[in-house]
Formats: structure tokens, sequence, C-alpha cells
């Protein structure tokens, strides 16, 4: 419980800091003068209950009870929903059949990159540790 309350933190105050910096580079690329409040909010609010939800979902590969592949699955299938779920209902993204399928190649093509990088490099402090450990 003590990990999920400080990674929810960590995720909600890097989601307020991410909105404020996409709507500061909107303002200063985008040439706009003003900005709606309402429109401001729905999208600060998204951006931070994103990335609240990137940041927990991680715990699933916690659970060394589980195999990689099952931590993997709910981990893909929470964050497929959640963020299609926002993308799509605040208007990130059109609701039409091209634009669905081009953001799931999109995402799958970005989780799969992401989630071999993270494997690469906890495969490779684990072989440091190892060899540390057949040193001693």
């Amino acid at each position: 419980m003590k990990a999920f309350l400080f990674r929810s933190m960590i995720g909600i105050l890097f989601g307020g800091f991410l909105a404020v910096v996409l709507t500061s580079l909107l303002i200063y690329f985008g040439d706009f003068s003003t900005l709606d409040a309402s429109y401001f909010m729905k999208n600060a609010w998204s951006t931070i209950f994103c990335a609240w939800f990137f940041s927990v979902t991680p715990l699933y590969f916690e659970n060394e009870n589980w195999s990689l592949v099952r931590q993997s699955s709910y981990h893909f299938i929470t964050v497929l929903i959640l963020y299609f779920i926002t993308a799509f209902g605040i208007g990130w993204f059109e609701f039409t059949m091209k634009s669905f399928l081009t953001f799931a190649g999109l995402f799958l093509g970005v989780y799969a990159i992401v989630w071999i990088c993270f494997y690469w490099y906890f495969t490779n402090e684990a072989k440091k540790l190892n060899k540390e450990l057949n040193g001693l």
C-alpha cells in the first residue's frame, strides 16, 4: 500500500507538471493568446490521470508469484483500456475506424519498444548483480 501511495503521488505530480509543460508549448508554438478554461481543465485532469495510471500499473511487475507473461498481459490490458477510454472520451483522437487502428498500432509499437528496453535494462542489471555475487 505504501508503494501504491508513493507512486500515486509521483504520477499525479508528474501529470500536473506535464500538463503545464504541454499547455505552455501549445501557447508558445500554437500562437494562442487565450485558452478555453474548460478545455484546459479537461486536458489537464486527463494528463494527470494518465500519468497516475502509468506510474501505478507497473506494480503488476512486483508480484513475484506471477509469470512475466501474466504481469505484462495485465499491465498491457489495464493501460490499454484506461488510455483508450481517456483518449477517445475527451477527444484526443477521433472515434473512427481509421483513427482507432492507427492509434492501436502506435500504442502497441510504443508499448513494445518501452517493454523491450525495460526488459533489456533489468536483464543487464541482473547479470551485473550475479557477476558481483559470484566474485565474492
